[in-house]
């Protein structure tokens, strides 16, 4: 397979530089082969409540382990929905240990993060071609933000620096970019072409409207790629 070729390549011309740089001390960690074999990776950032949960449950067509969905923050950690036979989650700790887990490198943030983290395995048929990584909404206010004790910019921009595709959610009711939201934006630097911004629940407004809120989402992310209307039942 064509993953096994890249993996070799790495090991043998890439990685020596990289330990002999310390490139995992300056900049990012080292890639090991089950982040070569992992199918691909999309991340889904954005405010809470603004329908990340119910969107992954509607592109896999069932709700999977773990989710967790309500009007105000609920989606409190960090969640890999990726492919099992047997529907069950997996604690962060345990996820970043595995030999065969392209999570390793997380485990160096810590055990307070590591609580917030976890994998949920689901056997729905789209997860055998790619996996999904659920993120907590995106909070205001500093109060807020110091209460997650760990360092939640950088944690997406692990997952920015490896996935294939990051959607970017917004609520046409509450288009309001907060401090952190713009910390995160800004952690995709670099990474612009894998952005793609979605305007969920664009059904409830009318054509003026959706004008007006798509102007102001497109000018809060410059240089991402517009998505589709982001239309959701």
């Amino acid at each position: 397979e064509a993953w096994v070729e890249l993996a070799k390549v790495y090991a043998s011309v890439f990685r020596p530089i990289e330990e002999a740089t310390k490139f995992d001390v300056f900049y990012s960690s080292l890639l090991n082969e089950a982040e070569f074999r992992t199918p691909p990776m999309v991340l889904l950032v954005g405010p809470y409540s603004v329908g990340k949960t119910t969107f992954i449950e509607y592109l896999l067509g069932r709700k999977f382990p773990g989710q967790r969905i309500g009007p105000e923050p609920t989606t409190d950690r960090f969640t890999a929905v990726m492919y099992g036979e047997d529907d069950r989650t997996i604690p962060g700790n345990a996820l970043t240990v595995a030999p065969n887990s392209p999570f390793r490198a997380l485990s160096k943030q810590g055990n307070a993060f590591l609580a917030r983290f976890e994998g949920s395995l689901c056997s729905a048929p789209l997860l055998e071609h790619m996996s999904l990584i659920d993120t907590p909404g995106v909070l205001s206010g500093e109060k807020q933000r110091l209460q997650r004790h760990y360092d939640y910019d950088e944690v997406v921009q692990w997952f920015a620096e490896r996935v294939d595709m990051i959607v970017l959610l917004f609520d046409p009711f509450k288009l309001d970019i907060s401090d952190e939201l713009t910390a995160v934006i800004r952690r995709f630097r670099g990474h612009e072409d894998k952005v793609r911004v979605v305007l969920n629940k664009s059904d409830r407004v009318n054509q003026q409207q959706l004008m007006n809120q798509g102007g102001a989402t497109n000018a809060a992310t410059p240089g991402a790629n517009p998505g589709s209307n982001g239309t959701q039942r």
